[in-house]
């Protein structure tokens, strides 16, 4: 599987949130401002504290950037003078979001593969580390949901949930992670999500899904950031994006925000050296609220107002 690029004048846009960015500038992809706001986690060592260039001219690998958070994240990082490995099922999308890039500076390459096919992460790897390609940045963004009744859904749709936002995860960090040990170097983003801190009925299997990303990517985390690599969970909450109509989960959309801000508040928390961030003040909220309530009062109440009608 072989890369294709898209590349025009190389501009360094600086660091993302810092002030005098120019991604703050982007329609729709450089976030709003320096609106950081607080960001929930915890921090590394001051030495693993960004500094304003840091990302500049390295490769960044992004997973599911053909829509939603992962197309945000595309632009937010190569607002930040990254140089972008987008990766997708969708062909099509991808092409249009390379050449948006291109046009504002930005080489990027494209990787069309499937992330439900066990193989895809080699192929991925392949195309990028293996083709010569230095992969500093690794965003496993990536992922399936699909609400219903677990009962009645068909059994290869539950499993390819686990496929693309468990497993695909674990084979892209075994393959990309290493490389950053070695070089003593990384950044590592894992998008989980706020259903990462409650059961879901009717989400079963995507709840659990997140559950394990965030908690991978905490032990993750802890055992490489001596040696120089950084790993951050993003755990949005509901985000503008393809996930409601996909995975007909509209019982869940409430209190929507931009995928921009996600993204900026994301890359900032990561350059920053977090290892979690939860981007809402109401996720925030509920993250600390579920671990003093009984399981069944949460999942009860959960399946009364999201039961199919």
């Amino acid at each position: 599987m072989a890369t294709e690029r898209f590349h025009s004048r190389g501009i360094c846009f600086g660091c993302c949130r810092m002030p005098g960015c120019l991604a703050r500038n982007w329609p729709d992809g450089g976030g709003p401002g320096n609106q950081s706001g607080e960001q929930g986690g915890i921090r590394y060592p001051n030495g693993a504290m960004a500094k304003t260039n840091a990302l500049s001219g390295k490769w960044a690998l992004v997973t599911g950037a053909s829509a939603g958070i992962g197309t945000a994240l595309a632009r937010e990082l190569a607002g930040c003078g990254a140089r972008l490995l987008l990766t997708a099922r969708r062909r099509d999308r991808l092409e249009a979001l390379a050449a948006e890039l291109a046009a504002r500076g930005t080489e990027t390459r494209i990787v069309t593969a499937d992330l439900n096919d066990p193989e895809a992460p080699r192929q991925i790897y392949e195309a990028t580390e293996g083709a010569g390609l230095t992969v500093d940045v690794l965003v496993n963004n990536a992922g399936l949901g699909q609400f219903g009744a677990f009962h009645a859904a068909p059994a290869e749709q539950e499993l390819s949930q686990v496929r693309v936002n468990c497993e695909a995860v674990v084979r892209l960090s075994r393959l990309f992670v290493p490389r950053m040990v070695e070089r003593r170097r990384g950044w590592v983003m894992v998008v989980a999500s706020t259903a990462s801190f409650q059961p879901i009925p009717y989400l079963s299997t995507y709840a659990a899904t997140k559950v394990f990303d965030r908690f991978f990517a905490l032990g993750l985390a802890a055992e490489v950031a001596r040696f120089g690599v950084t790993v951050t969970t993003l755990c949005p909450g509901p985000t503008e994006s393809e996930f409601f109509a996909v995975a007909r989960a509209s019982a869940f959309r409430r209190n929507v925000q931009p995928a921009n801000v996600v993204a900026a508040r994301a890359v900032e928390a990561m350059m920053r050296g977090r290892r979690i961030v939860i981007p809402p003040l109401d996720g925030r909220f509920t993250a600390f609220l579920v671990r003093f309530l009984p399981t069944g009062l949460i999942t009860g109440a959960i399946e009364r107002i999201a039961r199919p009608q």
